[in-house]
């Protein structure tokens, strides 16, 4: 890729993490905390980090539609570029309608988000203004190269995936948030962490189920049923190590499902807090991981929207 592609690739990831942890933490907060915790110091930290994201979001939006009328124009210096071309953008194109939908989404979560009084009828409302800013994001990919009905099968499917993607990505920033050091390894905040650990079992199924549901329909959409080129750096060998580690996230959900939250479970049953802090510690090193491998999934598949999947 020249620098310009990887500034654009760049762009694109630091927006489907950012607005994953705008979605995926007000939305993990409604399932997982209860009535009385909706207002507690863990629900306020995970506040204050997705309005964080969300003004960053917009930010990022900003600089998203830079690059877009610097890539239309194929100008080096972005100093050259001149207004009608944003407006061109804005008004003319699916990718500035979709824009403009995120940003005014964007926004609306920002005033919800500013406001004092925090209820679990204003998490559904915040969830509900991220997942539309996060989906906008299928409109800058595959989604849109299609006509006809299928485009709008391979938009739904784009916007599910998006979606299931996000709610995987901001469960794991708020279970971090319960784990990280000196946060609440013991008392209420360790009950809520066992008990959000291992209630997440039956939501994570369903996440993974459409991840790989919709994973495999935008396959089937975007190359059809012939296998792609493997080389390191086409699509098809890409998409190799996206797979792998997506395997990898796999098997680390499935440690925390099976060993870790179970032990964590036992430990603040019996309340002592040396075993505790030892299953705490355990779980940390292994959400670090499987957010590390997301991240690198994420990159994967910010190159992957940019690129064509058969060879030039």
């Amino acid at each position: 890729m020249a620098q310009p592609e990887w500034l654009a690739a760049g762009l694109r990831l630091a927006l489907y993490l950012d607005l994953a942890l705008v979605f995926g933490l007000p939305l993990f907060c409604l399932y997982a905390l209860r009535r009385n915790e909706s207002s507690g110091s863990f629900a306020r930290r995970c506040g204050a980090l997705a309005l964080g994201s969300a003004v960053a979001g917009i930010l990022l939006s900003l600089g998203a539609l830079v690059e877009m009328a610097r890539a239309m124009t194929g100008v080096s210096d972005y100093a050259a570029l001149q207004a009608h071309v944003f407006t061109m953008i804005v008004t003319g194109t699916d990718f500035g309608v979709a824009w403009c939908v995120r940003v005014a989404a964007l926004l609306l979560f920002v005033l919800a988000g500013m406001q004092a009084r925090r209820s679990r009828a204003s998490g559904a409302v915040l969830a509900a203004y991220g997942g539309v800013a996060l989906a906008t994001l299928a409109w800058g990919g595959h989604g849109a190269m299609h006509d006809g009905a299928v485009r709008y099968l391979h938009l739904a499917s784009d916007v599910t995936h998006l979606l299931a993607a996000g709610a995987w990505v901001g469960a794991l920033a708020a279970f971090l948030l319960l784990a990280w050091p000196g946060s609440m390894p013991h008392g209420e905040a360790l009950a809520l962490l066992s008990r959000s650990a291992n209630g997440f079992a039956r939501i994570g199924t369903g996440i993974v189920a459409l991840l790989v549901i919709t994973g495999v329909l935008n396959y089937w959409l975007i190359v059809g049923p012939v296998m792609p080129e493997f080389a390191p750096m086409s699509y098809g060998g890409l998409l190799a190590a996206k797979l792998a580690l997506f395997a990898t996230m796999l098997g680390l959900a499935a440690a925390n499902r099976f060993a870790l939250a179970p032990r964590l479970e036992a430990a603040a049953r019996t309340g002592e807090r040396g075993p505790a802090l030892q299953a705490v510690q355990a779980l940390r090193r292994s959400l670090l991981l499987e957010a590390g491998t997301a991240a690198l999934v994420l990159a994967l598949v910010a190159v992957l929207g940019m690129q064509s999947p058969t060879p030039a």
